[in-house]
């Protein structure tokens, strides 16, 4: 076996494969062949380091130096300078955006130093195609524990103990899950793994699939032994492609190893998994929706009672978890229940996979126990808000949930707390809002996205979104009235209560919360015809100050459609009528003269 002085890991999530990392890890393997090296040190293609907006990344271990936002040439003087060398190269490496100061080893930055990685453990840390680096990072222990330890009902009831819940956004107890699906009569039952990750800017399920499969297979391979079942399905959506390459190779490895098939470890236990790729229905991560799915039927919810733990896929009794809720088991078996529960707060065991995106500095994967506050999440692992823009909001589980505000910075991310705000946890979408949004057109957005991927099978969801949709585009298009507030709350209601499902059911969330804490958003673009963010284009006005316009006439050359008029060295007209609101007389005007209302 080879022995290497040198491991260079590049990161290889669907993030940084966007972003070329794929001709940096080629540059790195060249340049290595070329300086006779590549003997010496080993170039790894892991998963998500979660640094997203920082790719391509490379960590060279064992000195842990990080090195981001790679070019091909980069790597060659990387390969040069520093493998060769020992020359570490300040120009590649972190900066912190409100700091001065580089910071050269991955454990040392924010981002990683106060996360708590339990679900994301190898993500980033192992190569996600090679079977034998998993299983030397304790990869399938808890799978022979499990088989040559346990009984059934002492997996679950470790399971129990362990205090997780559902990381799909409900937060149910999955030992209870585990609890029905096994008390369930039937000699058939089925494992299933939803990895339909639908919700704007989440991708955490993504990247475990990507970075550790196997910790999923063998997850759902306990729970298989655990609630009796012999067959296992994973439903991924197919804008997933990466993850369903890496998942299938990992299925695959695991069956030539017998960790799937037949006699399990030499036991009478038999499981193995097959994979099921949606066609990108955002109501197929509705658990009844993705069962018929899985059936090969249109992708519609239906009626609970029964749950799935009761009659689920082709009527059995069938346990449901998402990616992330899978990831957790292993873990909990082999650290115990009292090691996990005693991370996080009472009631919200562990920890919780957030993706944060929008306008915030560091925008990727974290993981934290639960009971982290949203400041330490936004400013402390986040990086703060770029630009010196002020905080505003954030938008928690995408968008069935619901938004929090400045004032609310110090809650802690749990399930109950979030609850309590009119907001939910959801999958872990955390979306990062400064000054500049517009809370009203937020609301627009996402119940545009809700809108467009209901089934349509029951009418308050597939009109009642539609008629608070309506509503909101006026509003947000200058053409709002009187009582269209109360419109849009009558609405809400009525859709909460009378949905079939969990989209429907939720899917006024956004408004409801956006009117509880910005409503004089709403009152300005109803009554005052006015964005107070200045984003809507409908209620926007360019006008230029008399004082700071020096008729120099460069907004005039740049104008499209000549609505701006006047004479040279005097100050300058915008015609409203014509002015079409594109913004780039303010964007060229040297003098600041040209203010947006």
């Amino acid at each position: 076996m080879a022995v290497y002085r040198t491991h260079v890991l590049v990161c290889a999530g669907a993030g940084c494969v966007s972003s070329n990392c794929k001709e940096v890890e080629a540059a790195l393997q060249d340049q290595l062949a070329k300086v006779g090296l590549s003997e010496e040190v080993k170039v790894i293609e892991t998963g998500c380091i979660g640094t997203c907006d920082l790719g391509p990344v490379v960590v060279i271990y064992p000195e842990g130096v990080f090195y981001q936002k790679l070019t091909p040439d980069d790597a060659r003087e990387i390969v040069d300078e520093h493998i060769l060398k020992g020359r570490v190269i300040p120009r590649l490496l972190f900066k912190p955006a409100h700091s001065d100061d580089l910071v050269e080893r991955a454990a040392d930055m924010d981002f990683f130093r106060r996360q708590h990685r339990i679900a994301l453990r190898n993500t980033g840390v192992i190569d996600p195609s090679v079977i034998e680096e998993y299983i030397a990072r304790d990869g399938y222990a808890a799978l022979g524990k499990a088989l040559g330890e346990m009984t059934r009902e002492q997996v679950i009831d470790v399971v129990k103990r362990a205090g997780l819940r559902g990381r799909g956004g409900a937060g149910f107890p999955t030992g209870l899950k585990w609890q029905f699906t096994h008390d369930a009569p039937g000699d058939v039952k089925y494992v299933v793994c939803n990895a339909d990750e639908g919700d704007p800017g989440a991708f955490m399920d993504r990247s475990i699939l990507e970075g550790d499969p196997h910790a999923v297979v063998e997850a759902m391979a306990i729970a298989g032994y655990a609630v009796g079942a012999s067959q296992g399905f994973v439903y991924v959506r197919a804008e997933y492609p990466l993850a369903v390459e890496r998942l299938s190779r990992a299925l695959e490895q695991a069956r030539n190893y017998g960790l799937l098939g037949e006699n399990i470890f030499g036991t009478d236990f038999s499981f193995d998994i097959d994979i099921r790729v949606g066609a990108g229905a955002f109501v197929c991560g509705e658990e009844t929706a993705l069962i018929a799915s899985i059936e090969g039927k249109r992708g519609e919810p239906r009626p609970r009672p029964p749950f799935p733990a009761v009659k689920g896929v082709y009527g059995k009794p069938t346990l449901l978890s998402n990616v992330e809720t899978y990831a957790n088991i292993c873990p909990i078996i082999l650290n115990g229940p009292e090691w996990f529960s005693q991370i996080g707060t009472e009631r919200s065991k562990g920890t919780k996979v957030f993706a944060i995106a929008g306008d915030i500095n560091n925008t990727g994967l974290v993981e934290v126990p639960m009971g982290t506050t949203l400041r330490e999440i936004v400013f402390d692992i986040g990086g703060g808000i770029p630009h010196g823009k002020q905080f505003k909001a954030a938008q928690t589980g995408g968008p069935s949930g619901g938004c929090l505000t400045a004032d609310h910075l110090d809650t802690p991310m749990d399930y109950e707390s979030l609850k309590a705000l009119g907001s939910m946890m959801g999958s872990g979408g955390l979306i990062v809002l400064d000054e500049d949004t517009c809370m009203v057109d937020i609301a627009r957005f996402f119940l545009d996205f809700t809108r467009d991927e209901s089934c349509g099978k029951c009418t308050p969801c597939r009109v009642g979104t539609t008629r608070m949709l309506e509503i909101l585009t006026r509003i947000t298009e200058g053409e709002g009235e009187e009582g269209d507030i109360e419109r849009l709350e009558t609405l809400a209601r009525t859709i909460q209560a009378s949905s079939l499902c969990g989209l429907g059911q939720s899917a006024p969330n956004p408004v409801l919360s956006t009117l509880e804490y910005f409503r004089d958003e709403y009152e300005a673009h109803i009554r005052e015809k006015r964005c107070p963010a200045g984003h809507c284009v409908g209620l926007l006005r360019f006008v230029i100050d008399a004082d700071l316009c020096r008729g120099c006439g460069i907004c005039t050359k740049h104008c499209p459609v000549d609505a701006i008029s006047g004479k040279r060295r005097e100050p300058h007209q915008i015609d409203a009528e014509l002015c079409t609101k594109c913004g780039v007389c303010q964007e060229k005007c040297p003098f600041d003269a040209i203010a947006k209302i």
